[in-house]
C-alpha cells in the first residue's frame, strides 16, 4: 500500500474530521486537544510532502483549516489553524488565496471570536472555494452548538454571508433549516430559528437592490413554515419552562426581522398569536430574566407595530391602539416590578403613529410610575426604565410649544417632564447590591440630553433660565462625583449641552466662564473617567457662584469616599482651588457659607454627612480656614460645632470616630469655642462606646501636641502621659474619675451625669 494511498484514504479524511472534532460532556464538551493535535498534523503537512503530492487534497484541507480558524470556540485552536494555514501557504503554494486570507486571519486577528464570526468569514466568503464550505459548517455543527454565545454568532455570521450565496441560502439551506426549528433538540431548535430569522432579513436586503420581495426569492413552503413556527411551539407548550427561556425570546427576535422584512401577513391569525406571545412575556418576566431577552421583546414589539398596526400610512388602527396602550399603562402599576420595566420600556418603543392622541396619558402614566416608587427600593430598575421611555415618547412625538399636550411636548407639559427627570437625577437609592439609584441617575441624565437638545431645536423658549441652571448645577454636581463611569457619563452630557452649537441650549449660566475653562477640545480629550484629569477642571466651578454648592455637594463624596485615587486626586484640586482663595476674604466667607449650608441640608443623611465630616477634617488638617482661625470665636467654627455636636448621640461608629477628627481639628480656633471643643471631647472621653473613648483619647494626644498652645505646659505633661497610658476601655466608674482629672487641668467644667427620673407606678 503507497504512501499517497493511505494519505487519500485514511489520513486525510481523518484530520479532517478531528479538526472540527467535539464531544459534549455535561455542560461543557471535549474535544479542543485532538484539534489542536489535527492542526499540528496539517502543519507537519507542508514539511513532509511535496506540494505535487499534497495538491489533490488542498480544498479538502484548507477549507477545514480555515474553518477552525474562524470558528472554533478554542483561541488556541483558532491560532493553531492559522499558523498550519500559514505554514502550508508559505511551504506549498498551492492553497488558494493562500496569501490574501493570511493578511485577515493571521495570528492575532483570530484571537477576537466575534472578529472571526462577524468580519474574517466575510472576506474569507468572497472566495467561492470556501464560501459554501463554511456555510454547510454553521448550519451542521454550530447553530446546535451547546454554547449559545456560539449559536448566536453562529447565526449572524450567516447573516453576513448571505448576499455572497443569496441563492444557496434561499434554496438550500432555509428548507434546511426549517425542520430543525420545530425539532426536537432545544439547542438546534433555539438556533434554527435565529438562523431563520438572520436569514430572512438577509435576503430581504439583498432583494431591496434588485427590487425584489423576499417572498419573491424563497418559496411559498418556506414562507408558511415560517409563519407557523409559533404555532407549532404554542402548540406543543414549548413557551414553557427551561426551554421557554430560549424559545421566547428567539421567537420574538424572528417576530422582529419577519416583520422588518415586511412579509405579507397583514391581518393573518399569526399576528395576533405573535401578540399574544410579546405580552404574555412581558407578564411573566421574572429576576432571573436575562436582559437580551427584555431587548428582543421591546424590540419584536416595535417592527409589529411599524408592520402590521397601521390602517393607513402614518395612522393607527385605532382599536389595536386602544388595547395596547391601556394595557400597558395599567401594567405600568403591577406590583411586580420586572412586569412594570417591560411595560414601561413597551410604552417607549411605540412607533409615533400608536401613541398620537395618547401621549398625555402615556406621559402621567409613566412620571407617576418615576415619583411614587421612589421610595420603594425593589422598583429602582422600574424606574430606570420609565425614564428611558419618557425620553423616547417625547423624541417621537416632537415638541409644539403651543400644541396640546395629547399631541407633542409643549408648554402645558414640560415643566412637569423636567421635573420628574431633574428629581430622579436625584436618586441615591442603596440595598444589597450596592448604589442602584445610580442606574436612574444615569438614564435620567440620558433623557435630560436628548429631550434639551430636542427642545432646543423646535422651541428654545420654553426652556426657562431656572430651569436650564437647575439641569447645569445638577450635572456638575454628578461630574464631581465619585463613581468614574457616571461621572464620566455627566461630564460629557455638560460639554454636550455647553458646546451645542445646532441647536445651541439658551440660558446657560455662566457660559462664558465655562467655555473658557472647558473649551471645546476638551469634549474629545478630556476622560471623566480618570480622577487625575476630571477633578482638576470641575473644581474650577467652584468660583463660580451658581455652580458652587452643586460642585462642593458632589466633591463632598469623592473627597470624603475611601477609594484611594479618587480622594487623593479630588483633595488635591479642592486644595488647590482653596491655596489660591486665601488671601481672598470674601471668597473664603462665601466658601464657608457654602459648606454650612451642604452640612445643614444634609445632616441626616449618612452617605453625605459622614464624607462631609471626611473632606472637612482633611481641610483642617491643611489649615485650610487659617484666617479664620486667626479671630476668635469666628461663626465658621461655632456653626461647625454646632452641627458636630448633633452627632454625639449616633450610634453609628464611623461617623463618630470622624467627628472626633473634625472636633481635633477645631481646636485651632482661637477663643471661648476652642473651651466648647475641648467640652466634646471630653464627654466623648466618657462614650458608652469604649472604642470611641480610646479614639477619643489617641486623638486628643496627637491633637495636644500638634497644638501646644492649647493648655498651660505645666499640665501638658501630665495631660498626654494620662491621655497615653490610662485603660479607656475599662469601666465607666473609672473612666470618669480620669476624664474629670482632665478637665480639671484643662480647666473646663466637669460634665454632669443626668439622672433620669424615675416612671411613676
Amino acid at each position: 500500500m503507497s504512501l499517497l494511498y493511505v494519505l487519500k484514504v485514511q489520513i486525510v479524511p481523518l484530520i479532517v474530521k478531528s479538526l472540527t472534532y467535539e464531544e459534549k460532556r455535561g455542560a461543557c464538551s471535549v474535544g479542543s486537544n485532538v484539534r489542536d493535535a489535527a492542526c499540528y498534523v496539517c502543519w507537519s503537512f507542508a514539511r513532509a510532502y511535496e506540494p505535487k503530492e499534497l495538491e489533490p487534497y488542498v480544498t479538502q484541507i484548507s477549507s477545514a483549516l480555515l474553518i477552525t480558524a474562524v470558528f472554533d470556540r478554542n483561541v488556541n485552536c483558532r491560532r493553531a489553524a492559522s499558523a498550519a494555514f500559514q505554514e502550508n501557504v508559505g511551504r506549498q503554494g498551492t492553497f488558494p488565496h493562500g496569501i490574501d486570507i493570511l493578511t485577515a486571519a493571521d495570528y492575532f486577528a483570530v484571537g477576537s471570536i466575534s472578529n472571526c464570526y462577524l468580519n474574517i468569514t466575510v472576506f474569507i466568503a468572497s472566495f467561492p472555494e470556501y464560501t459554501e464550505a463554511m456555510i454547510d459548517h454553521l448550519i451542521a455543527m454550530k447553530i446546535n452548538h451547546w454554547d449559545s454565545v456560539i449559536r448566536e454568532l453562529a447565526t449572524k455570521a450567516l447573516h453576513n454571508l448571505t448576499p455572497q450565496a443569496a441563492d444557496y441560502m434561499a434554496t438550500t439551506v432555509l428548507p434546511k433549516l426549517l425542520p430543525m426549528a420545530v425539532g426536537i433538540d432545544l439547542h438546534g431548535r433555539h438556533g434554527a430559528i435565529l438562523a431563520c430569522a438572520e436569514i430572512t432579513h438577509a435576503l430581504y436586503k439583498v432583494g431591496l437592490q434588485t427590487n425584489r420581495a423576499v417572498v419573491d426569492m424563497i418559496s411559498s413552503e418556506c414562507v408558511d413554515a415560517l409563519k407557523n413556527i409559533h404555532q407549532k411551539l404554542n402548540d406543543r407548550k414549548q413557551y414553557r419552562g427551561f426551554g421557554g427561556e430560549l424559545m421566547r425570546p428567539a421567537v420574538c427576535f424572528l417576530i422582529e426581522k419577519l416583520s422588518l422584512s415586511k412579509m405579507p401577513f397583514k391581518n393573518d391569525p399569526v399576528i395576533t398569536g405573535w401578540q399574544w406571545l410579546i405580552d404574555d412575556t412581558i407578564k411573566t418576566l421574572h429576576p432571573g430574566v436575562k436582559d437580551s431577552t427584555v431587548v428582543s421583546l421591546v424590540s419584536a414589539l416595535s417592527a409589529l407595530c411599524d408592520e402590521f398596526y397601521q390602517a393607513e400610512p402614518g395612522q393607527a388602527d385605532l382599536q389595536i391602539q386602544d388595547v395596547l396602550v391601556s394595557q400597558y399603562i395599567e401594567g405600568l402599576k403591577s406590583p411586580q416590578m420586572l412586569i412594570c420595566c417591560g411595560s414601561a420600556l413597551a410604552l417607549g418603543c411605540l412607533p409615533r403613529f400608536m401613541i398620537h392622541g395618547k401621549v398625555k396619558q402615556i406621559l402621567e402614566g409613566l412620571l407617576q410610575m418615576c415619583t411614587v416608587s421612589q421610595n420603594e427600593e425593589k422598583c429602582t430598575e422600574a424606574r430606570r426604565d420609565a425614564v428611558k421611555a419618557i425620553s423616547q415618547v417625547c423624541l417621537k412625538v416632537g415638541v409644539c410649544a403651543h400644541g396640546s399636550p395629547d399631541s407633542a411636548l409643549c408648554s402645558e407639559n414640560v415643566a412637569e417632564v423636567y421635573g420628574v427627570l431633574l428629581h430622579c437625577m436625584t436618586d441615591y437609592t442603596r440595598d444589597s447590591r450596592g448604589d442602584v439609584g445610580a442606574w436612574v441617575r444615569e438614564a435620567a441624565m440620558t433623557s435630560i440630553m436628548e429631550v434639551t437638545l430636542l427642545v432646543a431645536v423646535s422651541a428654545p423658549e420654553i426652556l426657562l433660565p431656572d430651569l436650564v441652571k437647575r439641569i447645569m448645577c445638577l450635572l456638575a454636581q454628578q461630574a464631581a462625583e465619585k463613581i468614574d463611569r457616571y461621572r464620566a457619563h455627566a461630564g460629557n452630557v455638560f460639554l454636550c449641552l455647553l458646546h451645542s452649537k445646532e441647536p445651541a441650549v439658551p440660558h446657560i449660566p455662566h457660559q462664558e466662564e465655562l467655555l473658557r475653562i472647558f473649551p471645546f477640545e476638551t469634549t474629545t480629550s478630556l476622560n471623566w473617567s480618570a480622577p487625575s484629569q476630571a477633578f482638576q477642571y470641575i473644581t474650577q466651578l467652584l468660583g463660580l457662584p451658581q455652580y458652587q454648592y452643586h460642585t462642593l455637594l458632589g466633591l463632598t463624596v469623592s473627597v470624603g469616599g475611601i477609594t484611594q485615587s479618587t480622594v487623593h486626586f479630588s483633595s488635591q484640586s479642592l486644595f488647590e482651588y482653596l491655596r489660591g482663595i486665601q488671601e481672598n476674604n470674601a471668597a473664603l466667607t462665601q466658601f464657608g457659607d457654602t459648606l454650612l449650608s451642604i452640612f445643614r441640608d444634609n445632616l441626616r443623611n449618612d452617605m453625605v454627612s459622614i464624607p462631609f465630616l471626611g473632606m472637612l477634617n482633611q481641610m483642617l488638617a491643611n489649615s485650610c480656614f487659617e484666617i479664620f482661625a486667626t479671630q476668635e470665636n469666628h461663626q465658621f467654627c461655632v456653626d461647625i460645632l454646632e452641627l458636630c455636636k448633633e452627632f454625639k448621640k449616633s450610634k453609628a461608629i464611623a461617623k463618630l470616630s470622624v467627628s472626633i477628627s473634625v472636633f481635633c481639628g477645631l481646636i485651632q480656633f482661637q477663643g471661648e469655642v476652642r473651651k466648647r471643643v475641648l467640652a466634646q471631647l471630653l464627654m466623648l472621653l466618657c462614650h458608652s462606646f469604649p472604642v470611641i473613648r480610646k479614639t477619643t483619647a489617641g486623638q486628643m494626644y496627637e491633637m495636644l501636641l500638634t497644638y501646644e498652645d492649647v493648655i498651660d505646659p505645666e499640665v501638658l505633661d501630665d495631660v498626654t502621659t494620662l491621655l497615653s497610658d490610662a485603660n479607656w476601655e475599662s469601666d465607666l466608674e473609672t473612666v470618669r474619675a480620669h476624664r474629670n482629672q482632665l478637665c480639671d487641668w484643662l480647666k473646663v467644667s466637669q460634665p454632669r451625669k443626668i439622672t433620669k427620673n424615675p416612671v411613676p407606678s
